[in-house]
């Protein structure tokens, strides 16, 4: 689990931060001023300072946060000019936004706010749908606006260019103060703050809401979150946070019914106060009952995972709430967070440099005059208790500190109002008992009542204070006297006492329900820590390795003195059977294939050499009459689980079932029955052949649709020419966790994607997920989540009386349906893909479809099926919308999390079998389509913390990309958004990120997706399935010179570093239907023949996702007889039959 921070605020206005994966609270040195309030997220933090601004922490990231400017200059042709910037009255500005309406001339762009900066100046972008255009970037048209293209025509009488220009977020890693307003300022200063939404559907990732509260009780927020709470006439929300805009636009005053005190909104649907409010979901928002916590606290919050924080009533202690789970929200106790404080031990404002707290307050300078200065430890402190006046301590007596009580206001301002007569009485002569505040003639004039907020001159209050302590001074109010007291002046803690907070922060810190922290038991652990070091000091290195060596040898004698003793006695080897039985329903092969109940077997028995092996029975009764199936363990080749919605199923295939795509499938009573099931014949096969521990370097990787990973261990034979072992008698085995998408290389460095973007490394243990016992290893098992979308559709037709409505025509699709159309789905009835998997969101129209949709989400058609668009036109008579719903998985497995960058995919140098290299080139893509350069992975130890790396670099591009792969000798290629290739000039070890791109023209009509790079060879997949190979790739020119067309019905493609070339093919026949989605390998590749002659099919359907780039096994050669030699060749001819299949066995 990546570390993540927590925030606190102490009772006097000093920021800190503590690490999930560290043991102190680190103090904020960046910030100058004292603070009240913090919100966190974990990509950044604000708060409210004492000056009542808002003040915004964005952490550092290798991925720079830019935005793209861009603006059109359009010009129409003339008879006497040609094409120049004379437009027609009725045309567009010279110089607009894409649509024309906006006026846009260079100049007119400014920076938002000095936090940003310009990263270079306008260029034009001479890239147009995925293809280069002449110099200068036009595109042509007949008028405005029109379909542009980038070839000039005789009637093409306008053209225009894109101008582009970056601009880039720098104030990172420090505070800043977000600037209010140019056109009006705020009426009230900020009192509270909540930050939250960012799990909101309908929105973007990276969507932040920002909400907060004036003095005088207004609140202020951009969208609406899920759930948002406040105790008590006006709120604020800031407008536009982004990814690409982290300090919002403007504020937008949002009313409500009552003044406000306090406000707070979330990602999720729990509301915590003193006590827990139960029964909150997202169709009863308001709860059902509260329920008391033990414990009194003054302030508490929820952040991520549903975790409680809180601030302890009396001894102002951060608390963890123990034991919050999904199953049980209210948690089980309140546990202390007792770490320390770092080294730094003064104040930053105690130094004469530092800002005074009273400038803080207000934003300026103020300052005492020099005798008021400081507080002396001699200075009379009084108090009035029933009325009897507290005799003034004496000189060696020190003050305990006071620590006020944090109200819903402001702890500074009950801070400072302590405080406040203490400054006050610093112009009195202490003569005679200090007047207490309470009784101050000049608060006697109000009434009693205490004095209300109101606004000061900074300016004329300076000059007050300056002037000297005559009766201008006295008559100052009691808020400018706030205003020039220091809070830090002094160390306000012992050295041995503990901070005490006012307020903390949550949001941004992730803590699962299992993670165990170093937070609670720290001084105990610090000082065994301390004693073993201690301990350790007397014994040196060398003793230590003496010892060692001396133990060893001991050891090893005695073990052979003991074995001498028993050499004359057989070896005793175990020839056991041991049968395990259980009840299923089978599928049944032939027609009318149907479920049928049948007795299931396994026997398993010890031979006399010590190998394992076992049969398979299944017992089944056809017309009255007991028959029964059996199979080999060692013909197993991979044990599946099955996408199914009523029933838990498994499949198991045969290198003969295959071929055919039809394996035996078998369901199980319960899911915990059929995982049992798997798990012991997964173990029962890997025993049988022989296979045992994590993966090998050079092992093959494979993904299903539904996300389960498996791994295949190559044989020398596998890609032997001219007769390689056949595809379908690979065996797989499953390996714990869930991804999208994984790669690898042959040094042991293996990295995956989940569905949610995040990125994982292979730890280098095996197992996880429901493999227990001796199918997982003990170690390396880290919990692995994951979310992914379900979708559905809302379809409707067009008639001439009531428009669009869900009434279709009888041979039309479902009006609710999968996007095939074939299957209902409607909100009701669709549910996870498995039970493993829990809804943590509602439906919600999603937007993000290719093709674009309108304002509502609907996509526009003549019929279905057909070619769907954004904008309805004459000739449309249906309409569809699609429909999302977010769903959680939590899983175990070898794979530990790779923080906080989301990516889309991956690439890792692939080596060649004898390659060492000191530092292994891995590139990425971000899930906003930034490129990256992974600095640091090395091949130490496969799984160690080496092959994580150490930082990104990012690598500057001018638009979006979807795929990139590196080859053996660092050429990288990738893909853009728009279906573009570029290639990536001068990268090296030396220089990892290259220096510029090269643009290389698509196969004509085509939009590229995907693309994979081996030794020499470069290939590519389009959106329409087809393969390309690139000729003329030689080291004097990386970039080629042709696309030739391999094959169609391409999902994905591997390219291995001895150029084997691997893909994920679709309509594979099969003995019953057409496959989805499988495993197929290029036969007769040779260095002189790259592209191959035919494919061999291996295992498949509803496969997704192969890697062979870590298989560098070179093939044996094979030396073919001569036509007298009597002897047989090394293998039989392997005849590939034409493959089958029974459809998707796995559910896609």
């Amino acid at each position: 689990m990546p570390s993540s921070l927590l925030w606190a605020v102490d009772v006097y206005g000093r920021v800190y931060s503590l690490s999930t994966a560290g043991q102190q609270w680190e103090h904020c040195r960046d910030a100058h001023l004292e603070f009240k309030r913090v919100t966190a997220v974990q990509q950044c933090c604000w708060s409210i300072a004492c000056d009542h601004n808002i003040y915004l922490y964005v952490h550092a990231s290798e991925v720079p946060i830019r935005y793209q400017e861009e603006t059109y200059e359009n010009q129409r042709w003339n008879p006497v000019d040609g094409f120049s910037d004379r437009l027609l009255p009725s045309d567009r500005w010279q110089w607009s936004d894409i649509t024309g309406l906006k006026h846009q001339p260079l100049g007119d762009f400014q920076l938002p706010s000095e936090n940003w900066e310009w990263e270079a100046d306008w260029y034009i972008d001479e890239n147009f749908g995925g293809e280069p255009t002449e110099k200068g970037g036009w595109t042509y048209a007949i008028d405005f606006p029109a379909t542009y293209t980038k070839d000039k025509k005789w009637n093409s009488c306008v053209r225009r260019r894109r101008w582009i220009r970056y601009r880039r977020y720098k104030a990172q890693d420090t505070w800043v103060k977000i600037p209010s307003e140019q056109t009006e300022s705020l009426p009230d200063p900020f009192n509270d703050i909540t930050c939250g939404g960012w799990e909101i559907t309908e929105e973007p990732r990276g969507c932040l809401a920002l909400w907060a509260v004036s003095l005088q009780g207004k609140v202020r927020t951009q969208f609406v979150p899920d759930h948002f709470y406040c105790t008590f006439e006006q709120v604020w929300f800031r407008c536009d946070i982004n990814h690409h805009n982290p300090e919002g636009s403007v504020w937008e005053e949002v009313p409500v019914p009552g003044e406000v005190v306090q406000i707070s909104c979330g990602p999720g649907d729990l509301v915590w106060a003193v006590w827990f409010r139960r029964g909150v979901n997202s169709h009863n928002p308001c709860g059902s009952g509260w329920i008391g916590m033990v414990g009194e606290m003054v302030m508490i919050n929820v952040g991520l995972s549903d975790q409680v924080w809180a601030i302890g009533f009396e001894d102002r202690a951060v608390y963890f709430r123990q034991g919050v789970t999904a199953s049980e929200l209210s948690g089980k106790a309140w546990k202390v967070v007792s770490v320390p404080r770092d080294s730094e031990r003064s104040h930053s404002s105690a130094s004469a440099s530092s800002l005074q707290s009273a400038g803080c307050f207000f934003g300026g300078e103020v300052r005492l005059q020099s005798q008021a200065s400081m507080l002396s430890d001699a200075d009379a402190e009084t108090e009035r208790a029933g009325g009897e006046v507290v005799p003034t301590p004496e000189i060696g007596d020190a003050p305990k500190p006071r620590i006020p009580k944090v109200t819903s206001d402001s702890f500074i301002s009950e801070l400072v109002s302590d405080r406040e007569g203490q400054i006050s009485r610093r112009d009195v002569p202490p003569a005679g008992p200090s007047i207490p505040e309470e009784d101050h003639p000049e608060k006697d004039q109000s009434g009693g009542v205490d004095p209300q907020w109101s606004n000061v001159d900074l300016e004329e209050a300076q000059t007050h204070l300056t002037s000297g302590p005559g009766g201008d001074a006295a008559e100052t109010s009691s808020l400018s006297s706030v205003a020039t007291y220091n809070l830090a002046l002094e160390e306000p803690y012992g050295l041995d006492e503990p901070p005490k907070w006012a307020w903390v922060s949550g949001g941004g810190c992730l803590v699962e329900c299992h993670t165990q922290l170093n937070w609670f038991n720290s001084s105990t652990s610090t000082a065994l820590n301390s004693s073993m070091q201690a301990m350790s000091l007397s014994i040196t290195p060398a003793q230590t390795a003496a010892w060692r060596k001396q133990i060893f040898e001991q050891l090893s004698e005695r073990s052979k003195r003991e074995m001498e003793n028993f050499m004359h006695y057989e070896q005793a080897i175990e020839q056991s059977v041991w049968v395990k039985k259980g009840t299923m329903q089978w599928w049944r092969d032939w027609k009318p294939h149907k479920w049928v109940d049948v007795q299931f077997a396994l026997e398993q028995f010890s031979g006399v050499e010590g190998n394992k092996d076992g049969i398979l029975f299944i017992y089944y009764t056809f017309n009255d009459e007991k028959k029964y199936l059996h199979m080999f363990i060692n013909e197993v080749t991979i044990l599946v689980p099955v996408l199914n919605d009523s029933k838990h199923t498994f499949a198991i295939y045969t290198a003969e079932r295959t071929k055919q795509r039809w394996p035996m499938r078998l369901a199980a009573a319960t899911e915990l029955e059929m995982h049992d099931w798997l798990a012991l014949l997964s173990v029962s096969c890997c025993d049988s052949r022989g296979i045992q521990g994590p993966p090998s370097k050079q092992a093959i990787w494979s993904v299903t649709c539904k996300g389960d990973i498996f791994v295949s261990e190559p044989t020398k034979e596998l890609e032997a020419s001219p007769y390689p072992t056949p595809c379908a008698q690979m065996f797989w085995r499953q390996v714990g966790g869930h991804l999208r998408i994984i790669e690898s290389n042959s040094l042991g460095v293996v990295w995956g994607i989940g569905y949610d973007h995040t990125a994982w490394v292979h730890t280098g243990g095996y197992g996880g997920g429901f493999f227990q016992g001796l199918a997982s290893s003990t170690d390396n098992i880290y919990t692995q989540t994951d979310v992914k979308s379900v979708y559905i559709y809302e379809n409707q037709r067009w008639n001439p009386v009531t428009g669009y409505t869900n009434r279709g025509l009888p041979t039309d699709r479902y009006m609710w349906s999968n996007a095939s159309g074939l299957k209902e789905c409607t909100k009701n009835n669709t549910k996870p893909p498995s039970p493993n998997w829990t809804w943590v969101s509602d439906w919600t129209i999603d937007y993000a479809v290719p093709g674009g949709t309108d304002r509502e989400g609907w996509q526009y058609a003549a019929d279905f099926p057909a070619s769907y668009h954004g904008n309805k036109t004459l000739k449309d008579f249906v309409r569809r919308r699609r429909w999302a719903r977010k769903c959680k998985l939590t899983t175990t497995g070898p794979w530990q999390e790779v923080p906080p960058i989301p990516l889309s995919d991956i690439t890792i140098l692939p080596c060649g079998p004898k390659s060492t290299v000191e530092q292994v080139s891995l590139w990425a893509i971000s899930n906003k389509g930034d490129i990256l350069c992974r600095l640091g992975v090395t091949s130490l130890t496969p799984g160690s913390s080496s092959n994580y790396g150490s930082s990104w670099l990012h690598v500057g591009t001018d638009q979006p990309f979807k795929s990139i792969s590196i080859g053996a000798v660092h050429q990288v290629w990738a893909i853009a958004k728009d279906g573009s290739a570029f290639y990536r000039g001068s990268v090296s070890a030396q220089n990892p990120a290259g220096d510029c791109w090269y643009h290389i023209p698509s196969p004509t009509g085509q939009k590229l997706k995907q693309v994979s790079v081996g030794r020499t060879s470069v290939y590519t997949v389009d959106e329409n399935g087809n393969l390309w190979y690139r000729h003329g790739v030689t080291p004097s020119y990386p970039q080629g010179s042709s696309w030739e067309h391999i094959s169609n019905n391409v999902r994905k493609v591997s390219v291995g570093p001895l150029d084997q070339v691997w893909v994920i093919a679709d309509k594979v026949q099969g003995s019953h239907s057409l496959s989805c989605g499988t495993v197929c390998r290029r036969l007769g590749v040779l260095p002189m023949e790259p592209k191959g002659h035919s494919w061999d099919y291996g295992i498949g359907g509803g496969w997704d996702h192969i890697t062979v780039r870590g298989n560098a096994m070179e093939a044996p050669r094979i030396v073919m007889p001569s036509l007298t030699d009597n002897q047989t060749a090394t293998r039989p001819l392997q005849t590939s039959n034409q493959p089958e299949m029974n459809g998707n066995p796995v559910g896609c």
